[in-house]
């Protein structure tokens, strides 16, 4: 790939972390290392019940969302391995999907959407196929519209 990318990641937005009980979660992230919780979020489209954690403050401040599955049978199955995931802050959303995608890069399916935060959002598939060769080897990666204020400040 080429350095002429139209887009720049900024920095880590998210750590998401699946489990089946949000309660075993929050032992570790917030009753032992002390994390807050600021936001709660839940999609029956994305079968998540998730609470939104924060580490940092300002333009540096990074999500951890701690998710269980609304029903354990039904997909995405957000408790296993595959779905938990990294966000990263991209300065140019729509720039960042049209270059990567000419490129070959494999996007999982649903597009840009607006996530739990507000913000917008798409992911990267963790595995490539024979159409989009390039992709997350095993590691789902969500694409973040960075606010203007993580733009200014990071970018």
């Amino acid at each position: 790939m080429s350095d002429n990318r139209p887009f720049k990641v900024l920095g880590i937005q998210q750590i998401a972390i699946g489990g089946t009980s949000k309660e075993r979660l929050k032992a570790l992230w917030v009753d032992a290392l002390g994390l807050t919780v600021t936001g709660t979020f839940q999609s029956e489209r994305e079968n998540v019940d998730e609470d939104i954690l924060a580490i940092g403050k300002g333009a540096t401040k990074v999500e951890v969302d701690l998710m269980q599955p609304l029903d354990l049978e039904k997909k995405p199955a957000v408790h296993t391995t595959p779905l938990n995931h990294v966000g990263l802050w991209i300065d140019d959303l729509p720039k960042a999907v049209e270059w990567l995608t000419a490129k070959g890069v494999r996007f999982a399916p649903g597009g840009i959407r607006k996530g739990a935060a507000g913000y917008d959002i798409t992911f990267l598939h963790p595995k490539a196929n024979e159409e989009f060769p390039i992709a997350g080897e095993g590691v789902l990666i969500e694409l973040v519209q960075a606010p203007a204020q993580v733009i200014a400040a990071l970018g």
